[in-house]
């Protein structure tokens, strides 16, 4: 039960006092007698709050950015009409900043024994489950001198998904995913390693792919077309210790390394690839195995919602053998880690021989566009010690890499923005030139 802020005010400027409400209710209040009796009616009139029936229906899935939609059913199931003010309550995170008080506030009126929804509009700025808290009901009388309230709590549960803003890459790459398949008019000749056909020779084409005894049964010189192989097997393994928790621009290297992956799975499983995923610091954090090629990307998503890193060092051995037992047979390895040098150095290098006798690795790193700019800086003394500090992490990281190449991985570092569309070209490189 509430007084509302209308009868405080006549209380305020009534005559003689006549009372105190009793003890437990918030404030005091003097009032004159007509005051009261009206303030007594006013609440008899009000509606009950505790047998409203709520329910929910909407939006469960959202990518982050996005904007989903939950519609509160309110079933009013008393002999009174009900005047309700209605706080639908998530958590913070569940709006942009600013915008909590308006899209979680309604104002409602439901006649006796019928229904009405409200819908609110969530729009999350973090990836995961957002959870439903309570739903908090004021009903008004009549003359709107008092008012009950109460809580319900009524479940729901939105998934924030990943962006996947590199989607826009995707048809590009397609484009050259079907050139190296033949599906276009530019065919890859001399390269792959599954035959396709045969073609007349034009001048430009790869002496090397010249078929002498289909040559020597017609009268025009034939070459051999190849497209990539098809069913290999993709492991993407996110690294989640704590490097990945680093923000580099707006967002956290994990969330730039989940955008590239799910750029590389989606071109991959076009291309007939089978594609799962590992997340592991020091232990298992998600898996995904074995799904269609229409199934991939949704399963990946909805792993990667829930994902965050976490504030321990990787335990490369555990890593390396949980990768060996998911890909038992050889396959490309897709590592999302960082080029910083001692989890490289102290890490990875002294494991990276069990991977690489096996599979072929790709290691793939989000670099920090910052590192370029302080590189580029001058004009005084800090600007110039900012620069020379740049230039150091960078030489240390080119020789991280470079590291890694003589045990035979391919590292591919790029800006978050970069790393999707540079780690896609570097895939089709791989399946053009049969190394997969």
């Amino acid at each position: 039960m509430a007084l509302t802020g209308r009868a405080a005010l006549l209380a305020a400027l009534g005559s003689l006092p006549v009372g105190l409400w009793e003890p437990g209710w918030t404030g005091l209040l003097a009032v004159n007698a007509p005051l009261a009796v009206a303030c007594a009616c006013d609440f008899a009139l009000a509606a009950p709050v505790r047998r409203l029936g709520l329910s929910r229906s909407g939006d469960t899935s959202v990518r982050l950015g996005d904007t989903a939609d939950i519609t509160l059913t309110v079933t009013n199931t008393s002999r009174r009409p009900l005047r309700a003010r209605i706080r639908d309550a998530w958590p913070p995170s569940s709006w942009q900043p600013g915008t909590e008080v308006a899209a979680s506030r309604h104002r409602l009126t439901v006649p006796a024994g019928e229904r009405r929804r409200v819908t609110t509009r969530l729009r999350p700025t973090r990836r995961g489950d957002r959870r439903a808290d309570r739903v908090t009901v004021r009903s008004y009388g009549p003359l709107g001198l008092f008012a009950r309230q109460g809580t319900h709590a009524v479940p729901w549960t939105v998934r924030v998904l990943p962006p996947f803003t590199s989607r826009k890459h995707l048809p590009s790459k397609l484009a050259r995913l079907r050139e190296l398949d033949g599906r276009t008019s530019v065919l890859t000749r001399g390269e792959g390693t599954e035959f396709d056909s045969l073609r007349a020779y034009v001048p430009g084409d790869d002496t090397r792919s010249i078929d002498w005894r289909a040559t020597a049964r017609q009268s025009a010189v034939a070459v051999r077309t190849w497209r990539p192989e098809r069913d290999r097997h993709i492991l993407l393994v996110l690294d989640t210790g704590r490097t990945s928790a680093g923000r580099v621009g707006d967002v956290p290297r994990l969330d730039a390394s989940m955008d590239a992956a799910l750029l590389l799975a989606a071109l991959a499983s076009r291309a007939g690839d089978r594609v799962d995923l590992l997340a592991h610091d020091r232990r298992l954090r998600a898996l995904v195995q074995g799904r269609s090629a229409g199934d991939v990307l949704p399963s990946l998503v909805n792993a990667m919602a829930t994902l965050e890193p976490e504030l321990v060092e990787t335990d490369a051995r555990s890593l390396t053998s949980t990768a060996l037992r998911t890909a038992p047979r050889r396959s490309l390895i897709v590592l999302f880690t960082t080029l910083d040098a001692a989890p490289i150095e102290e890490g990875l290098l002294p494991v990276l021989a069990q991977l690489t006798q096996r599979h072929t690795v790709l290691l793939a790193s989000v670099a920090d566009p910052h590192l370029a700019q302080m590189s580029k800086a001058r004009g005084n003394a800090d600007a110039v010690y900012e620069a020379a500090a740049a230039a150091q992490a960078q030489t240390e990281r080119d020789r991280t890499a470079e590291q890694l190449r003589r045990h035979g991985v391919t590292v591919v570092e790029a800006t978050p923005d970069n790393l999707a569309p540079a780690l896609a070209d570097t895939y089709l490189a791989l399946k053009a030139a049969g190394r997969l």
